[in-house]
């Protein structure tokens, strides 16, 4: 009852002081209205003078409204009377609606104490929350309490959180399980990637020694198994180097040791060297430009790291040939808009289902399809891609539809456009 009655004392206090304000704006707003109204009076009998004669001064005469006249005298003593009520009953009419709209809107201002107090409830709420909360002791027991909830927190559950039981501990409850799933999560994102990391260079090591057990039983004497296992042991050693590499590249992003030399430089011209070389080194797949040659040539400047953008961008059209068929076409082209500069890398090879498109950029993440057949792959690279990508707070676009293709569309905001270094 006590909040009740202070919440509505502040209500009229609130009330009263806008009301008061309402009344003086609108006073304030008449004068003006009145001022106005006797100025155009008298320019419009200025004005009704003839030609020949010049203005001297205004009189009024008269005791009653409808004989209250203005005399206009001029310079040469030539007198003009006019009937005030003549101008003022056109003007009277309108300011009376007004001046009664008024009073309406100032009678009803003076009422809305419950409107006033309805919207200071929630704050009055909080604020005797706050009091409540203010008011609890905190002493020893209570901060021994959570101490030992915190203490007996099996950290390696998954469901591991801090149960006081205590109502007045709540909020710091909820504000330290917050902690410890993102704790956990980021754990859990830890453990996946050792495990997939080892996963992926268990294998090469397994096929190494394969052969190098094959060497030392027959190499020595059969030529072929020397030949094939020399090849073999070179296939292997170059895929586990550039395992550790993207590996490296990707730590290095996670602590923040990857740096960017940004220059000012053409994606047309970068998305034409791709291409060029694309030609050369695969001759499986047919490449595309969705421009010209020449209409790439020093176009769509962009301001980034010129090797790296590169990078993301063979990794996509690698990406686009290892999922296309002998013969598939891949397209590469760029796209510049009002605000943004983008690449498009575009293959008509096996799709992904919409539930596939969420992970591709997850390390080690690969689609059934990619694991059950025969291209081979980290699964780092378009996470190398995304985070190039993100470096340079670009976005990336994925369309694709299974047995249609994928179409990827790198996106790069305006101001790493045109930027002077």
């Amino acid at each position: 009852m006590y909040e009740n009655k202070k919440t509505s004392s502040i209500a009229r206090k609130i009330n009263w002081s806008f009301w008061s304000k309402k009344l003086f704006d609108t006073i304030g707003l008449n004068i003006v209205i009145i001022a106005l109204t006797v100025l155009t009076f008298g320019w419009w009998r200025y004005n009704s003078l003839p030609d020949e004669y010049s203005f001297d001064c205004f009189r009024l005469v008269g005791s009653t409204y409808k004989s209250l006249s203005c005399l206009t005298v001029t310079t040469d003593g030539t007198v003009f009377a006019y009937r005030v009520h003549e101008f003022f009953d056109y003007v009277l009419p309108a300011f009376g609606i007004i001046l009664i709209f008024e009073i309406v809107d100032l009678f009803f201002a003076m009422f809305r104490t419950g409107a006033i107090r309805r919207k200071l409830r929630p704050l009055n709420d909080l604020a005797i929350r706050t009091e409540q909360i203010s008011s609890v002791p905190l002493d020893a027991d209570l901060l021994e309490h959570l101490e030992h909830a915190i203490t007996h927190v099996a950290v390696d559950s998954p469901d591991a959180k801090v149960s006081t039981g205590d109502e007045d501990l709540r909020s710091i409850e909820v504000a330290l399980n917050n902690l410890i799933a993102r704790m956990q999560e980021t754990k859990q994102q830890q453990a996946r990637f050792v495990s997939d990391a080892s996963h992926e260079l268990r294998t090469p090591i397994s096929v190494i020694q394969g052969y190098v057990n094959m060497l030392d039983r027959w190499g020595k004497e059969d030529e072929n198994v020397l030949n094939e296992s020399i090849e073999a042991l070179k296939h292997e050693s170059e895929h586990m180097k550039i395992l550790i590499e993207q590996l490296l590249f990707l730590a290095r992003g996670d602590s923040g040791r990857n740096t960017l030399n940004k220059i000012n430089f053409s994606l047309g011209e970068t998305i034409k060297e791709v291409w060029e070389e694309s030609l050369m080194i695969d001759e499986k797949h047919q490449y595309r430009l969705s421009q010209p040659e020449d209409k790439l040539e020093g176009a769509f400047m962009m301001y980034g790291d010129f090797s790296m953008i590169k990078q993301s961008i063979r990794i996509f059209v690698q990406n686009a040939s290892k999922y296309s068929p002998d013969g598939g076409i891949i397209t590469l082209g760029v796209i510049e808009g009002d605000t943004t500069v983008s690449y498009r890398i575009q293959d008509e090879g096996i799709g992904m289902q919409e539930s596939e498109v969420s992970h591709i950029f997850e390390r080690f993440y690969r689609s059934d399809v990619a694991r059950n057949g025969s291209s081979s792959g980290s699964g780092l690279g378009l996470s190398i891609a995304k985070w190039i990508i993100e470096a340079h707070d670009g976005k990336i676009n994925v369309l694709s539809r299974p047995d249609i293709g994928t179409r990827f569309t790198i996106t790069f905001p305006k101001h790493t456009i045109e930027k002077n270094s």
